[in-house]
């Protein structure tokens, strides 16, 4: 411990509790908490960026209950750094690590400059239980398939989460931005409001829902997790994107859950894991965020134009089959969607559609609160057919018959489809104040008579565009 400042660089990590790099910031002296608004945080989508300003709100209220503040600034990273090193006398800067292209470049360049500018720079691990080089086949690579992934892990200790440590302030702070002056909720325009009816941010909500899953709702997870009408999952994918609850806590809450002898414990182990599988796999092959991770699928007749009228009903939730515009009404409500119901919204864009899986990537990447590169890639192309492990192409998801089994009730499509309804809930009316305006869409409207692509017509010309598909050398 020092009197020199010490700066924690905060990014996906906004939480004090199983925080390495801000514990070892706070080993090494007093420390200053950083937010930087840099090309990373400015390229998000309108509501990943939203959601990021209201994690932003709740952690600094967390910092503040802790004696502690959060600075805020904008710039490149490297040189918002440099600043703040000038400023503050900082003898180091501690930050977590993150795995896409983009960050690993950059993280690379910074460490370099602060190190040959005499500046302690040290990055962590705390965003995956196990850092994608660290997992490896018997031949030295990295896993293509989950199933031999979640063998080679799933006995693996990551270690006890860390407690939160006790924070030193240094003698004066940095002058900050205002977080409001930001704006970050400027590109949701009126579906900000909707959004934050339906959200909970922070390292507080994070661990209550948690607690509350792992109480009441764990025990039936794996029966229950593909009923989207009912509150049967975690919901810690949206706490997991911004760092309000380490994945090493969720592995600890399911293995005491294991050891307490709950049925679906293990699943929602494994389900974590899966966010591990997707990080891997774009650490070690990055091109899954841009390409067909099986380069084979390049020359396939997917249609990748945005002004298609499929595309336009897709996005509007008004294809006419009520699973997929229920699950689309259900992103632009609340900001995330049940598992069961992407993959049939993606199946339904990519084969019924022939629409490429960039499209529908793109979009989520635009809408979700919950966005992140790495499972969102690999999810789409899972269920595309031209990922790693990816779900077989002649495999067609039937949105009514998936209806028919996981929502019986119709629990699910009335909770978002207003239209035919004599007195449809909240979540159905707040689907027309969350969409643009520009939609011109209302619940008075008539719901779509027939669906834009039919289901069969739609499936026998996605199998014979995969039987007829130019075969790879």
């Amino acid at each position: 411990m020092t009197d020199a400042p010490v700066i924690w660089w905060v990014r996906r990590d906004l939480r004090l509790t199983d925080n390495p790099a801000l514990t070892a910031a706070a080993e090494a002296g007093p420390v200053i908490p950083l937010f930087i608004q840099d090309h990373s945080v400015d390229s998000l989508g309108a509501a990943a960026k939203w959601r990021m300003g209201e994690g932003l709100r709740a952690f600094a209220d967390a910092l503040e209950d802790k004696g502690s503040r959060l600075i805020l600034r904008r710039g490149n990273a490297l040189d918002v750094l440099r600043e703040m090193v000038d400023e503050t006398g900082a003898t180091a800067v501690h930050w977590s690590r993150l795995y896409d292209p983009d960050a690993i470049d950059r993280d690379t360049d910074v460490k370099s400059a602060l190190k040959d500018a005499g500046i302690e720079a040290e990055s962590h691990s705390g965003h995956l239980l196990f850092e994608p080089w660290t997992v490896e086949t018997q031949d030295g690579g990295p896993y293509k398939v989950y199933s031999p992934y979640w063998r080679a892990v799933k006995d693996r200790d990551p270690g006890a989460p860390l407690s939160a440590p006790s924070l030193s302030t240094p003698e004066t702070w940095p002058k900050s931005d205002v977080l409001d002056d930001w704006a970050m909720g400027a590109a949701m325009n009126r579906g900000a409001e909707v959004l934050a009816k339906y959200s909970k941010p922070g390292e507080a909500a994070a661990r209550s829902r948690l607690a509350v899953f792992i109480r009441d709702k764990v025990e039936r997870y794996k029966s229950d997790r593909d009923l989207p009408g009912e509150d049967a999952t975690s919901r810690m994918s949206e706490y997991l994107t911004y760092g309000e609850i380490s994945p090493r806590s969720l592995w600890a809450a399911g293995q005491r859950a294991m050891e307490d002898g709950k049925s679906g414990a293990e699943h929602f182990v494994k389900e974590v894991v899966w966010r591990e599988f997707a990080y891997h796999l774009m650490y070690n092959t990055p091109r899954i965020l841009t390409d067909n991770w099986r380069e084979e699928w390049d020359d396939f007749p997917w249609r990748d134009d945005e002004r298609l009228a499929e595309v336009k009903a897709w996005k509007q939730g008004r294809t006419g089959v009520r699973f997929v515009d229920a699950a689309m009404r259900e992103m632009y409500v609340t900001g995330t969607m049940h598992n069961r119901a992407r993959m049939i919204v993606a199946s339904y864009l990519t084969k019924n559609c022939m629409i490429h899986w960039k499209v529908g990537m793109r979009w989520f990447e635009e809408c979700l609160t919950d966005w992140d590169p790495a499972s969102n890639a690999m999810g789409w192309q899972w269920v595309a057919g031209s990922g790693p492990d990816a779900a077989p192409y002649f495999r067609v998801f039937n949105p009514d018959t998936q209806a028919e089994k996981f929502d019986p009730d119709g629990e699910y499509l009335s909770a978002f489809i207003a239209e035919g309804q004599k007195n449809p809930p909240e979540t159905a009316l707040d689907y027309f104040d969350a969409v643009p305006r520009s939609w011109n869409l209302s619940a008075h409207e008539n719901y779509p008579e027939r669906p834009i692509v039919g289901l069969k017509e739609g499936r026998e010309a996605a199998l014979s565009a995969y039987q007829n598909r130019p075969k790879a050398s």
